[in-house]
């Protein structure tokens, strides 16, 4: 135990060099304007270290507060994380129980927080949210409350939530005001409906991150993913160290974006992470 310190404490000078060398980077561009990641690989990142799932979901709990600080310290003003998904319910009654006790507390938690109003940080929870326990609506509830007047950084949790059927729920409001002749079918428009959506005082995503290594949108912003850059991490959530998080933002930095024209190739990071465009994956996915 006591041979290995040493080589730690080299490793961990070597990453935080390597950290500093690659911030300096990233502070030289742009960053995006709005980030929204696929927080996966809890329970796989818990089992793989020998611990139990809900030791995952507490480490991935810690690991968010983490990342939150990164986005502050690189002014990236919106983060929007994928936290419970709608199909997330149909886990063990044990693990959504213990899920639901910890959105309750970290809910509580995060209105206390003096970093949330030094930073005049507005959280939103979005999703289907009637299908929450009520004790969890009313902790999401009281931290909307306390910070409604912050407007420097957003913070969005995405719980109960599915990207189809955030749609639908447009679509029905929509169907509701043309019926009762409040608006005409011509005035349907992409900005119209984007406003129907819960993400609606929230412009679209710039980034999109997923960890674990899998390559897929998972009905996560289906609508609002258009144009984002998708960049796919092979670490599990609760591991995601700082270093992968800004080559994340370094790739995204330098992909030119085209909203939709001649997109080009996709931008391949270190350690197994690449970063493709929603036009791109589209495409890809098509049948030839």
């Amino acid at each position: 135990m006591l041979s290995s310190r040493p080589g730690t404490a080299l490793r961990s000078r070597v990453e935080r060099a390597q950290c500093a060398r690659i911030l300096r980077e990233v502070r030289k561009r742009p960053v995006p304007h709005h980030v929204a990641i696929i927080m996966d690989g809890n329970r796989r990142f818990a089992r793989k270290g020998g611990g139990l799932s809900t030791d995952g979901h507490l480490m991935g709990r810690d690991k968010l507060e983490e990342v939150l600080e990164w986005c502050l310290e690189l002014g990236i003003r919106v983060l929007t994380v994928y936290a419970f998904s709608t199909e997330n319910f149909k886990r063990d009654d044990e693990e959504v129980q213990l899920l639901m006790d910890l959105f309750e507390r970290n809910y509580y938690r995060l209105a206390d927080d003096p970093r949330v109003h030094k930073h005049k940080i507005r959280f939103r929870t979005i999703g289907k949210k009637e299908l929450l326990p009520e004790r969890v609506r009313a902790a999401a509830e009281h931290a909307e409350e306390v910070t409604r007047d912050h407007d420097q950084y957003h913070f969005n949790v995405a719980v109960a939530y599915g990207g189809r059927e955030e749609i639908l729920n447009a679509v029905r409001r929509i169907s509701e005001e043309v019926r009762a002749g409040r608006l005409t079918t011509d005035e349907i428009d992409e900005e119209l409906f984007s406003s129907h959506l819960y993400t609606n005082e929230l412009p679209d995503p710039d980034l999109i991150l997923r960890t674990s290594g899998e390559e897929r949108i998972s009905n996560f912003l289906l609508w609002q993913l258009a144009y984002s850059e998708l960049y796919f991490s092979d670490v599990f959530w609760p591991g995601l160290r700082k270093k992968e998080f800004l080559r994340a933002i370094q790739a995204y930095q330098k992909r030119q974006r085209r909203f939709g024209g001649d997109t080009g190739a996709g931008v391949v990071g270190k350690n197994g992470g690449t970063v493709r465009s929603a036009v791109d994956v589209a495409e890809a996915d098509k049948p030839h």
